[in-house]
């Protein structure tokens, strides 16, 4: 199963891409590892974003999308922009997406630990929210 793991920050979508075959994870190579939506007011740049997104998936093969979520209110909650474009990608026809809470994803690091260290796979650091959240949901499968 090929997945994207995705984690929305501020006004950046950043995706991770992972497969897991025969017990086996892989890090495929993607063109890009962050989308950024300058004015969410602006419907042509949502159309945008959307378009790219599913064109992305749709060249790599993607099955599934996975969605850290964020909380809607209080300290950390999320930004407006962020809730739009994860309507975006919800809205993609033919598109599964699941979503993951920080304690599902705990647990499930607690349950199946990570065998690498993180600066090994050859991610950026910024995209390591979405490697875990991604590492966490095909640890189920």
């Amino acid at each position: 199963m090929k997945i994207c793991a995705v984690e929305l920050r501020s006004n950046e979508a950043i995706v991770c891409l992972l497969s897991l075959k025969d017990g086996l994870f892989d890090l495929p190579q993607c063109r890009t590892q962050k989308f950024i939506m300058q004015d969410s007011l602006d419907n042509e740049q949502m159309r945008d974003f959307q378009f790219a997104f599913k064109k992305l998936l749709d060249d790599y093969k993607v099955e599934r999308v996975v969605i850290r979520t964020r909380e809607t209110r209080g300290k950390f909650a999320g930004s407006s922009i962020g809730f739009k474009l994860e309507s975006a990608i919800q809205l993609i026809e033919g598109l599964e997406v699941d979503f993951m809470t920080n304690a599902d994803i705990k647990q499930k690091l607690k349950r199946n630990p990570m065998g690498i260290d993180f600066r090994a796979t050859g991610l950026r650091q910024f995209q390591e929210a979405a490697f875990t959240t991604g590492y966490a949901y095909l640890g189920k499968y």
